[in-house]
């Protein structure tokens, strides 16, 4: 018996031109907050709901380890989060989830990432989205993705205008005890199919499609 026999989703993988998204081991969990402890954007800004930003390095880089064995230990078929590291020549350089309630009547997922500031303005974003897109579109058969993003972060709605995405609407939302607009975005399967500007491939996903609630 291995882990695999136990846990699948051990052995996804997503492949693209330059990155390697897998579920981490304690090792990428390591570099991941280290990698986090440094910060993930200029501390001017606050692109998250939650003040990740404003905590300490040290509290960000627990935080990260908290974060990804709480999503481990919650997993459900019904009620699933898959956070994935992505490694670019050997080197985590950030981290991918996508995540979904009821999938397999809903058919919806939702994505979030970060790079690590030495990592941004290379494209990896994009990249990185596109992996988790053909995932869900191509693997799992969803028919929709949502993002949102703050509507001062230039980056990330770069990504979605990039990747197909259309406005669906705004929430208000608080941060550093000011209003904020979060812009929400949406891809169909069929606008997706248009707009794939990266080359995907899947492995270990067959033993996994129990997990993610399909059978």
């Amino acid at each position: 018996m291995t882990l695999l026999n136990h846990w699948p989703l051990a052995g996804l993988r997503l492949i693209t031109p330059r990155l390697e998204l897998r579920s981490p081991d304690p090792d990428d969990l390591a570099a991941l907050a280290a990698l986090a402890a440094e910060g993930v954007h200029e501390p001017a800004v606050q692109p998250f709901t939650v003040a990740w930003t404003d905590a300490t390095p040290e509290q960000r880089a627990r935080s990260v380890l908290q974060y990804h064995w709480r999503r481990w230990g919650e997993w459900q078929p019904e009620n699933w989060e898959l956070n994935l590291v992505a490694v670019r020549d050997g080197v985590v350089v950030g981290t991918q989830g996508i995540g979904a309630r009821d999938f397999p009547v809903r058919r919806e997922v939702s994505t979030g990432s970060w790079l690590g500031r030495t990592h941004h303005g290379q494209g990896l974003g994009t990249e990185m989205r596109a992996a988790v897109l053909h995932l869900a579109f191509a693997g799992l058969g969803a028919q929709h993705a949502v993002s949102g993003a703050y509507a001062d972060n230039a980056a990330s709605l770069a990504v979605s205008r990039k990747l197909g995405y259309r406005e669906d609407g705004i929430e208000r939302h608080a941060v550093r005890a000011e209003p904020a607009v979060l812009r929400r975005l949406r891809l169909t399967a069929e606008q997706w199919q248009r707009h794939q500007p990266v080359s995907v491939e899947m492995e270990g996903l067959p033993d996994c499609l129990p997990w993610f609630g399909l059978v």
